[in-house]
């Protein structure tokens, strides 16, 4: 295999290095054969992405159709079309529609991240939740409860409970994930931004933050304790169109970044020092990608609350289906992640009906056991 060969191979994650037997028969195989390869290769990652967009679309439907009130499918689609019920209409467009919107680009957000964290740092339990972004997102909306007053609860037609500045406590807890990002890409560049200095200074960051929360939790009162609660209680339904319009854009604009990135995120796979050779500036590369998944979780978790497992599953889930080829990694992850938090959410509407269980509670029972699977079966993190 010549040095060409051998760059393409690597950049684009197309296959592993080859064997002697490999080498072999590819001297044998004639061009066409190993284009028709290829072809075959991208074909099945092509139809994998398709079939996860299609049940990713069947999933919102039946979402948008069942809860407290059971909404036929062919209502749903009338509605969508212009027509239908006003009845139906209401309940579509002002709950069911945002709160389904917003479980997939959560989803699709959190999963991404954890996917480009991964490669970053080359460790599989790379994720918003481990390294401690969720947790100083926790930290500034206590922060905000408690010191700035936005803990007085009240009750509205969509929520028994809410924090009467959703807003505030939002950006605060957003400036707080981006300092925690901040301290921990410091931390790195002075150390030389090595992987095992940013895993080290997440987990370290996110005790921090952990037991700032338990301190400010500690002195709260009933209701200032009761507004910190509700608020780490991750919960899609809380979003309004504003703000999934706000979460939509970061994560269309931090994916879009992720995807140019691809190739240097498929090179990193092969080590440092191969990606250095191969002229890839990894520091910056490691450095960017973090700022921008950390950017696109702090958004997030800003106005969902703290949602765990999604960003850590759904990359593994679609690593050992898609391989290690970020091109079909990445779009692959965001597909799982949306569909797992929009199931996610569907549950916790069905469970305990009428009665509304907060997503984050049903992601930790379902993701824990199911990353525990996923060892046991052997997958290759």
């Amino acid at each position: 295999m010549s040095r060409t060969s051998k760059i393409k191979a690597i950049s684009t994650g197309a296959a592993p290095a080859a064997s002697d037997s490999d080498r072999r028969m590819s001297r044998i195989m004639p061009p066409q054969a190993e284009r028709d390869l290829y072809g075959s290769y991208i074909g099945r990652k092509t139809a994998a992405l398709f079939l996860g967009f299609i049940l990713l679309c069947l999933a919102f439907l039946v979402s948008v159709s069942v809860g407290a009130v059971s909404i036929p499918l062919k209502e749903v689609v009338r509605v969508f079309l212009g027509g239908g019920e006003s009845r139906w209409a209401t309940i579509i467009l002002n709950i069911r529609l945002p709160q389904s919107l917003a479980a997939i680009v959560a989803g699709a957000a959190l999963a991404i991240s954890g996917a480009v964290m991964q490669a970053i740092l080359h460790n599989p339990l790379g994720s918003p939740f481990t390294l401690g972004v969720s947790n100083a997102a926790a930290f500034g909306a206590a922060f905000s409860v408690m010191i700035l007053g936005t803990g007085v609860m009240q009750s509205t037609a969509a929520d028994a409970v809410s924090v009467t500045n959703p807003y505030l406590t939002s950006m605060v807890a957003f400036g707080f994930a981006l300092l925690a990002t901040a301290v921990i890409l410091g931390i790195s560049g002075i150390t030389g931004a090595s992987s095992e200095v940013m895993i080290l200074a997440g987990v370290a960051m996110g005790s921090l933050c952990s037991a700032g929360t338990m301190f400010l939790q500690y002195f709260a009162d009933d209701v200032q304790l009761a507004a910190m609660v509700f608020w780490t209680f991750g919960d899609v339904a809380r979003i309004g169109w504003r703000e999934l319009a706000i979460c939509s854009v970061v994560t269309a604009a931090g994916g879009g970044y992720f995807l140019l990135n691809r190739f240097n995120f498929n090179t990193l796979t092969a080590g440092d020092e191969t990606a250095q050779s191969l002229g890839v500036p990894v520091k910056r590369i490691r450095l960017c990608g973090m700022v921008a998944a950390s950017c696109v979780t702090a958004v997030t978790l800003s106005f969902v609350g703290v949602i765990g497992f999604v960003g850590l599953v759904a990359p593994h889930l679609m690593r050992k289906t898609l391989g290690e080829d970020y091109r079909f990694l990445l779009p692959g992850s965001m597909i799982a992640g949306a569909l797992l938090l929009l199931v996610a959410d569907t549950a916790a509407r069905l469970i305990l009906a009428p009665t509304v269980l907060p997503v984050s509670i049903l992601t930790a029972f379902v993701g824990a056991p199911l990353f525990i699977l996923l060892l046991i079966r052997g997958t290759k993190l």
